[in-house]
Protein backbone atom coordinates (compact mmCIF):
# COMPACT_ATOMS: atom_id res chain seq x y z
CA UNK A 1 0.00 0.00 0.00
CA UNK A 2 1.37 3.24 -0.92
CA UNK A 3 1.18 5.72 2.10
CA UNK A 4 1.28 10.15 1.15
CA UNK A 5 3.27 12.23 3.43
CA UNK A 6 2.66 16.12 1.99
CA UNK A 7 6.24 17.76 1.99
CA UNK A 8 7.50 20.85 1.25
CA UNK A 9 9.67 20.77 -2.02
CA UNK A 10 10.05 23.73 -3.76
CA UNK A 11 10.62 26.41 -1.71
CA UNK A 12 9.52 30.16 -2.23
CA UNK A 13 12.93 31.02 -3.71
CA UNK A 14 12.65 28.15 -6.27
CA UNK A 15 8.90 29.16 -6.79
CA UNK A 16 9.85 32.86 -7.17
CA UNK A 17 12.48 31.86 -10.23
CA UNK A 18 11.07 29.33 -11.81
CA UNK A 19 7.37 31.57 -12.55
CA UNK A 20 9.58 35.25 -12.33
CA UNK A 21 12.13 33.13 -15.24
CA UNK A 22 8.88 32.33 -17.29
CA UNK A 23 7.01 35.61 -17.25
CA UNK A 24 10.53 37.51 -18.09
CA UNK A 25 11.72 35.15 -20.66
CA UNK A 26 8.03 35.44 -22.10
CA UNK A 27 8.44 39.32 -22.33
CA UNK A 28 11.88 39.13 -23.64
CA UNK A 29 11.22 36.55 -26.60
CA UNK A 30 8.12 38.31 -27.41
CA UNK A 31 9.53 42.23 -27.25
CA UNK A 32 13.32 41.22 -29.22
CA UNK A 33 12.01 43.50 -32.29
CA UNK A 34 9.90 45.84 -31.09
CA UNK A 35 10.77 47.02 -27.55
CA UNK A 36 14.47 47.22 -27.27
CA UNK A 37 14.54 49.04 -23.38
CA UNK A 38 12.13 46.17 -22.81
CA UNK A 39 14.03 43.13 -23.76
CA UNK A 40 17.14 44.33 -22.49
CA UNK A 41 15.59 45.00 -19.22
CA UNK A 42 13.64 41.22 -19.25
CA UNK A 43 17.40 40.40 -19.84
CA UNK A 44 18.80 41.81 -16.96
CA UNK A 45 16.73 40.43 -14.92
CA UNK A 46 17.29 36.94 -16.13
CA UNK A 47 21.05 36.97 -16.20
CA UNK A 48 19.69 38.59 -12.48
CA UNK A 49 17.60 35.73 -11.79
CA UNK A 50 20.55 33.34 -12.94
CA UNK A 51 23.26 34.14 -10.81
CA UNK A 52 20.80 34.19 -7.68
CA UNK A 53 19.62 30.53 -8.57
CA UNK A 54 22.90 29.03 -9.15
CA UNK A 55 24.03 30.67 -5.90
CA UNK A 56 21.05 28.73 -4.32
CA UNK A 57 21.88 25.79 -6.31
CA UNK A 58 25.06 25.66 -4.04
CA UNK A 59 23.99 26.92 -0.67
CA UNK A 60 20.01 26.38 -0.94
CA UNK A 61 17.21 23.86 0.61
CA UNK A 62 17.53 20.20 0.21
CA UNK A 63 15.50 20.28 -3.39
CA UNK A 64 16.89 23.41 -4.69
CA UNK A 65 20.67 22.20 -4.58
CA UNK A 66 22.45 20.99 -7.88
CA UNK A 67 23.49 18.33 -5.58
CA UNK A 68 20.49 16.65 -4.91
CA UNK A 69 19.16 16.38 -8.55
CA UNK A 70 22.23 16.20 -10.92
CA UNK A 71 22.75 12.41 -11.96
CA UNK A 72 25.44 10.84 -13.87
CA UNK A 73 24.31 10.19 -17.62
CA UNK A 74 24.04 6.58 -16.86
CA UNK A 75 21.66 7.32 -14.33
CA UNK A 76 19.86 9.75 -16.54
CA UNK A 77 19.85 6.94 -19.59
CA UNK A 78 18.60 4.16 -17.01
CA UNK A 79 15.52 6.65 -16.05
CA UNK A 80 14.27 7.91 -19.79
CA UNK A 81 14.78 4.13 -20.51
CA UNK A 82 12.56 3.19 -17.91
CA UNK A 83 10.35 5.70 -17.97
CA UNK A 84 10.02 5.17 -22.41
CA UNK A 85 8.38 1.39 -20.70
CA UNK A 86 6.03 3.75 -18.08
CA UNK A 87 8.11 2.25 -15.61
CA UNK A 88 9.68 5.01 -14.55
CA UNK A 89 11.23 5.85 -10.62
CA UNK A 90 9.32 8.62 -8.52
CA UNK A 91 11.24 10.91 -6.71
CA UNK A 92 10.45 13.61 -4.74
CA UNK A 93 12.47 15.99 -6.22
CA UNK A 94 13.92 16.07 -9.63
CA UNK A 95 13.73 13.55 -11.39
CA UNK A 96 17.11 12.62 -13.46
CA UNK A 97 15.81 13.82 -17.07
CA UNK A 98 13.99 16.85 -14.93
CA UNK A 99 17.77 17.64 -13.41
CA UNK A 100 19.39 17.28 -16.75
CA UNK A 101 16.84 19.87 -18.02
CA UNK A 102 17.24 22.21 -15.32
CA UNK A 103 21.21 22.23 -16.18
CA UNK A 104 20.76 22.31 -20.30
CA UNK A 105 18.37 25.37 -19.56
CA UNK A 106 20.62 26.94 -17.28
CA UNK A 107 23.50 26.70 -19.46
CA UNK A 108 21.22 28.46 -22.41
CA UNK A 109 20.10 30.66 -20.65
CA UNK A 110 23.28 32.09 -19.88
CA UNK A 111 24.39 31.62 -23.47
CA UNK A 112 21.41 33.60 -24.66
CA UNK A 113 21.91 36.41 -21.65
CA UNK A 114 25.73 36.54 -22.55
CA UNK A 115 25.05 36.70 -26.50
CA UNK A 116 22.20 39.50 -25.79
CA UNK A 117 24.97 41.38 -23.86
CA UNK A 118 27.20 41.03 -27.04
CA UNK A 119 24.50 42.33 -29.29
CA UNK A 120 23.86 45.09 -27.56
CA UNK A 121 27.44 46.08 -27.20
CA UNK A 122 27.90 45.63 -30.94
CA UNK A 123 24.83 46.99 -32.37
CA UNK A 124 23.75 49.54 -29.67
CA UNK A 125 27.31 49.92 -28.08
CA UNK A 126 25.69 50.40 -24.99
CA UNK A 127 26.16 47.40 -21.99
CA UNK A 128 28.54 45.55 -19.87
CA UNK A 129 30.20 44.04 -22.62
CA UNK A 130 30.65 47.32 -24.67
CA UNK A 131 34.92 47.16 -23.83
CA UNK A 132 34.59 44.01 -25.46
CA UNK A 133 32.64 44.60 -28.21
CA UNK A 134 34.88 46.73 -30.45
CA UNK A 135 35.24 44.01 -33.37
CA UNK A 136 32.81 42.56 -33.13
CA UNK A 137 30.31 41.95 -36.24
CA UNK A 138 26.47 42.67 -34.20
CA UNK A 139 24.71 40.85 -37.18
CA UNK A 140 26.91 37.73 -35.89
CA UNK A 141 26.03 37.90 -32.65
CA UNK A 142 22.49 38.65 -32.64
CA UNK A 143 22.05 35.20 -34.69
CA UNK A 144 23.92 33.80 -32.02
CA UNK A 145 21.31 35.24 -29.52
CA UNK A 146 18.45 34.22 -31.86
CA UNK A 147 19.59 30.68 -32.27
CA UNK A 148 20.06 30.22 -28.34
CA UNK A 149 16.72 31.72 -27.66
CA UNK A 150 14.81 29.89 -29.40
CA UNK A 151 16.87 26.71 -28.34
CA UNK A 152 15.75 28.09 -24.71
CA UNK A 153 11.84 28.32 -26.66
CA UNK A 154 12.67 24.56 -27.79
CA UNK A 155 13.55 23.19 -24.59
CA UNK A 156 10.66 24.84 -22.75
CA UNK A 157 8.42 22.79 -24.85
CA UNK A 158 10.28 19.56 -24.23
CA UNK A 159 10.44 20.66 -20.22
CA UNK A 160 6.24 21.21 -20.02
CA UNK A 161 6.11 17.63 -21.63
CA UNK A 162 8.19 16.41 -19.72
CA UNK A 163 6.19 17.91 -16.69
CA UNK A 164 2.42 16.44 -17.83
CA UNK A 165 4.05 12.54 -18.90
CA UNK A 166 5.71 12.93 -15.00
CA UNK A 167 2.26 14.02 -13.97
CA UNK A 168 0.15 11.40 -15.46
CA UNK A 169 2.94 8.85 -14.85
CA UNK A 170 3.36 9.50 -10.87
CA UNK A 171 -0.17 10.73 -10.13
CA UNK A 172 0.96 14.06 -8.89
CA UNK A 173 0.71 17.53 -10.17
CA UNK A 174 3.89 18.80 -10.63
CA UNK A 175 2.41 22.66 -12.03
CA UNK A 176 0.30 22.72 -8.68
CA UNK A 177 3.30 21.72 -6.63
CA UNK A 178 5.38 24.39 -8.62
CA UNK A 179 2.74 26.88 -7.62
CA UNK A 180 2.54 25.77 -3.58
CA UNK A 181 5.28 23.98 -3.00
CA UNK A 182 3.96 20.81 -1.57
CA UNK A 183 4.53 17.54 -3.41
CA UNK A 184 3.23 13.92 -1.91
CA UNK A 185 6.07 11.89 -0.77
CA UNK A 186 4.90 8.57 -2.33
CA UNK A 187 6.48 5.72 -0.13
Amino acid sequence: MVKHERIVVWDPLVRFFHWTLVLSFFIAYITEDELLNVHVLAGYYISGLLLLRIIWGLIGSKYARFSNFVFAPTTIRQYLKDLVRLKAKHYVGHNPAGGAMVIVMLIILILTALSGMATYAAEEQAGPLLSLAQDWNGDWMEEIHEFFANTMLGLVVIHILGVVVSSLLHGENLIRAMWTGFKDKQE
